[in-house]
């Protein structure tokens, strides 16, 4: 029996003595939530999707059609009784960034999640200029309805104009 115990600890005694090697692998860094959800197909990659579309929610509408080599923007917001707003411009996108200019005093990052897109709390005081009474296009959020040109290109706002119809 102590004999046993003896070999038994004077081979622990060698195994520690062994000179031990990094992992010669690692295992990658765990992806974060979402872009495992995006890996298995469960979500859209917002990378991988063209702005181009119909967005509305509620009274909110934004229409994004390219032309000319550049994409043409328009931005609706009726509350009834004359109290809107309608803008038409331009946008470009840098990943979920979109550079929105509605005018020379109305530029303003909005944000696409590849479905939706959302107009910062706080606009510049210019894009006031688009808006009637006490309405304002501030916080305005739309889902997209269509990817269609056609449907983007025949959004209207209250007051008939058709903001991505065209020049």
């Amino acid at each position: 029996m102590i004999l046993r115990l003896a070999l038994a600890v004077a081979m622990l005694a060698a195994l520690a003595s062994c000179p031990r090697d990094e992992p010669r692998m690692r295992a990658p860094a765990a992806p974060d939530l979402e872009t495992a959800a995006i890996l298995r197909g469960l979500v859209r990659d917002p990378a991988d999707r063209d702005i181009v579309g119909l967005y509305a929610r509620d009274t909110d509408r934004v229409c994004i059609v390219h032309r000319g080599g550049r994409y043409q923007i328009g931005a609706t917001v009726d509350f009834g009784d004359g109290q809107g707003c309608s803008a038409a411009g331009r946008v470009s996108r840098s990943g979920a960034n979109l550079r929105v200019v509605l005018g020379d005093d109305c530029r303003f990052d909005a944000q696409f999640d590849g479905d939706r897109i959302t107009f910062p709390a706080k606009l510049p005081d210019g894009c006031a200029a688009a808006c009637g009474n006490r309405a304002t296009m501030e916080a305005l959020a739309a889902e997209r309805l269509s990817e269609s040109v056609a449907e983007a290109a025949t959004m209207r706002a209250a007051s008939g104009v058709t903001p991505c119809a065209g020049d």
